[in-house]
């Protein structure tokens, strides 16, 4: 059934989709463009705490996803399966589930929504659906992987809230008392 699904994206493939979705994607490699975002918020001293939330949840999804789950899961991915379609990219070496890129950028929109940054989450929120649609297209994930990877993501970003929550609230207001 997940191939059927990435069989019939595939029938959508056009060159000028398929430099669009190499391009889309590469923003999602590494978490370049989330990791970008961030320091961009760092300067700013009103959205200082959104940037550190967004690191901390990226640091999160790193341990979860690419520590854990890719490892524990081992899924093969579809291009593996399925040979005779053409890939755009490298071929990504690791596992499928869950989808990297995916858990990345929702990492980042939900530490957004969790910070309360109401626009820049609504964004986000837009470029993280077009980097997990773009795995789809390429070929190199099931859709139950890019499913995974959200669930995978909001979760990291609502830990990494709660965490630099914590930190600010526990440790920053002892070291207040303290002095």
């Amino acid at each position: 059934m997940e191939l059927q699904i990435l069989d019939a994206i595939q029938t959508i493939r056009t060159p000028i989709l398929d430099r669009l979705m190499c391009f889309i994607t590469s923003l999602g490699s590494a978490g370049r463009v989330w990791i970008l975002l961030a320091v961009i918020l760092l300067i700013f001293p009103k959205l200082r705490k959104s940037g550190v939330i967004i690191l901390a949840a990226l640091v999160v999804d790193l341990i979860l996803c690419n520590g854990i789950l890719k490892n524990l899961v081992g899924r093969t991915r579809p291009f593996d399966v399925n040979t005779s379609v053409s890939i755009l990219i490298n071929k990504p070496r690791d596992f499928s589930f869950p989808s990297g890129h995916t858990a990345v950028s929702f990492a980042a929109v939900a530490a957004l929504f969790f910070s309360g940054e109401k626009k820049l989450w609504k964004i986000s929120l837009v470029a993280a659906v077009l980097i997990a649609f773009s795995r789809l297209y390429l070929y190199v994930h099931y859709p139950t992987d890019i499913l995974g990877g959200i669930v995978v993501g909001i979760l990291a970003g609502y830990i990494g809230y709660r965490v630099v929550d914590w930190f600010q609230t526990s440790i920053l207001h002892r070291a207040d008392q303290v002095q």
